[in-house]
């Protein structure tokens, strides 16, 4: 842990009169490196610091946040803050900060990413100019090396520090005509990061494009890619919190304990593998763990917060990281499966129709493609789908093994049957 941390929060110690408070600083030291049109463009890098003051009096909460640790800026951060707070109204929902508490002990940053260089960087995306190059090809992207330092204090006892690395690439390739694909993703360690399988992905992708076919609206088997399957069921976790729930604004209503996904259908967040980040805390001070959200269909928890964990008498929890579990079909297999289907790339414009069905439309991006037979026959227009989130989970025919997409995010390729495209597209 940085000495800056632990003289400011000392600071805040010392000198904050608020009957309770919760103290947070964000230090991230990045290194953007753009580029556009098979050149790099732009470079940036640099630290981004955010210290933040959360205080109370009573039940009434003010905050406020500064970019530096001289003592007149904290002395100012604690001001403004006590000032809201005797000037704000009471918060119903608040809630006394975290005690102290034991927490897990991660290892979230890789030396391979700290000694990450520019030099590195820029030998990497010339690898990825080259290729779009031997492709008459344009590619655009941005690649990112983050460290982030996050520490954390509370009046009541809790302190915490974590501190993670990150490294990512989002690419698209274009002919400048009517052909272009996208690939992203992100590791934890930049000496594990898959420029080889990205490019080759990315070429792919590019080269199936030509001359894509349009098909009718209707249901297909469909098999949706690793990117797919996030985006996808992003924005059923996005309400996946047991207040939406209680409230009867979600489909989650009264189904703790109770099989309402497909039983080839499970999301776990685990400390047990190195390989994958994990938050061992929250702002707030919530502890993280194992956990098994959805276990062979069955919904086994929901995130809760703190403000609501104690008005309905449970323990609060953490999405640490986030796992969808695969299987061992691979896409080939998966093509043989079924007579025929599309291949799902990605998704995008992704919007809820219900968020008390869980029913959500979108576009596919990104390629798409027919196959028959077990084998791929050409490119296909995108489409727009209209469908029911949990209904999708009980249609899964097969899954691939996990594939990490983001430092903190792992996810299978899906088989599903009979996915509903309600209209077409013309492009």
């Amino acid at each position: 842990m940085k000495k800056q941390f632990k003289q400011a929060a000392e600071f805040i110690s010392k000198n904050c009169t608020a009957d309770d408070y919760s103290f947070f600083i964000y230090d991230t030291d990045t290194q953007d490196t753009r580029y556009a049109q098979n050149r790099i463009t732009q470079n940036m890098t640099g630290t981004k610091l955010n210290i933040n003051l959360n205080v109370a009096f009573g039940n009434k909460t003010g905050s406020a946040t500064v970019n530096s640790f001289e003592e007149s800026s904290l002395k100012d951060m604690i001001k403004t803050a006590e000032t809201i707070a005797k000037m704000n109204k009471p918060d119903p929902e608040y809630v006394t900060s975290a005690s102290k508490a034991e927490y897990p002990v991660v290892n979230n940053v890789a030396e391979g990413t700290e000694k990450c260089t520019i030099d590195d960087i820029v030998k990497m995306i010339q690898k990825v100019i080259d290729n779009a190059k031997s492709k008459n090809a344009f590619v655009s992207g941005l690649m990112t090396r983050t460290i982030s330092d996050f520490y954390t204090s509370t009046k009541n006892g809790f302190e915490g520090f974590d501190r993670s690395s990150s490294f990512s690439n989002s690419m698209t390739m274009s002919d400048n005509v009517n052909k272009e694909v996208k690939v992203s993703r992100s590791v934890k360690d930049f000496n594990e990061f898959p420029i080889d399988k990205e490019i080759e992905e990315l070429n792919f992708r590019f080269d199936t494009l030509s001359e894509p076919k349009a098909i009718e609206k209707g249901t297909y088997n469909v098999i949706l890619r690793p990117q797919a399957v996030l985006n996808f069921f992003s924005f059923l976790l996005y309400f996946y919190d047991r207040r939406s729930a209680d409230y009867k604004i979600t489909p989650f209503h009264d189904s703790i304990g109770k099989e309402i996904f497909g039983k080839d259908f499970s999301i776990i967040s685990t400390f047990s593998d190195p390989s994958i980040t994990a938050s061992p805390f929250s702002a707030d001070g919530i502890i993280g763990k194992d956990i098994e959200w959805i276990k062979n269909g069955v919904l086994k928890n929901l995130f809760t917060n703190r403000s609501y964990a104690k008005k309905i008498g449970v323990e609060p929890n953490l999405m640490a990281n986030l796992i969808i579990s695969g299987g061992d079909t691979d896409e080939k297999e998966m093509m043989k499966k079924v007579d025929n289907g599309i291949i799902i790339n990605n998704f995008w414009y992704i919007r809820n129709v219900s968020t008390r069905k869980g029913e959500l439309t979108g576009l596919t991006r990104d390629g798409m493609y027919y196959f028959e037979n077990g084998e791929i026959k050409h490119s296909v227009v995108n489409l727009r789908f209209n469908e029911m989130a949990i209904e999708v989970t009980k249609r899964i025919l097969a899954l691939s093994k996990e594939e990490q997409l983001t430092d903190n995010v792992r996810v299978p390729s899906m088989l599903i049957k009979d996915f509903t495209f309600v209209d077409t597209t013309t492009f």
